[in-house]
């Protein structure tokens, strides 16, 4: 993704919940209270200051300043109905930018199966775009519009771009029999 993606962006201000380790003074604005904050606190955070804190240790044997837990649109209820029906669970509704907090969480931590969960989801969930997509043209209202609702914004930008590739087709379709 290049540094000035919109999208990556927004995804890097998503809220992670994270609990401190270490007594943070000073650092209370975060929770708004007056003093620091102590070891245990539990706070949400943006993403890239969470992970840069998660990340981050002194030396050999310091420990990282807090530890980083994955967010509710990443939770054990979400990733069960995820297996169960890929398609009944609208992921705008868990975050804006689903699969790019997703791809993240991946980096930080070590689930296999969240990222298997990830990727059908993905795989199923497109097939459904690309039919919403191509019958884009005779208008979308109904269920259409409920289902363009329910798309985290990678889904929202595969359907445009499959969108644009059918009428692209028609197009050219019409120009070539009109030669």
């Amino acid at each position: 993704m290049s540094y000035y993606d919109v999208d990556a962006i927004l995804t890097d201000a998503e809220k992670v919940p994270c609990q401190f380790e270490i007594d943070a003074p000073d650092l209370g604005h975060l929770d708004h209270s007056t003093g620091g904050l102590k070891a245990g606190t539990q706070l949400s955070l943006p993403l890239w200051l969470a992970e840069m804190l998660a990340l981050a240790a002194a030396g050999e044997d310091a420990r990282a300043p807090l530890t980083l837990n994955l967010p509710a649109s990443l939770s054990e209820a979400v990733v069960a109905a995820l297996k169960a029906d890929p398609r009944a669970v609208p992921l705008r509704d868990q975050s804006l930018h689903f699969y790019g907090v997703g791809v993240r969480m991946l980096d930080l931590f070590e689930e296999p199966e969240l990222g298997a969960v990830l990727r059908r989801t993905f795989v199923v969930r497109a097939n459904d775009v690309g039919l919403h997509a191509r019958k884009a043209d005779e208008g979308v209202g109904g269920q259409g519009e409920e289902f363009l609702r329910g798309l985290d914004e990678w889904e929202r930008a595969l359907f445009r771009r499959g969108h644009e590739g059918v009428k692209g087709a028609k197009e050219w379709t019409e120009k070539v029999k009109k030669s």
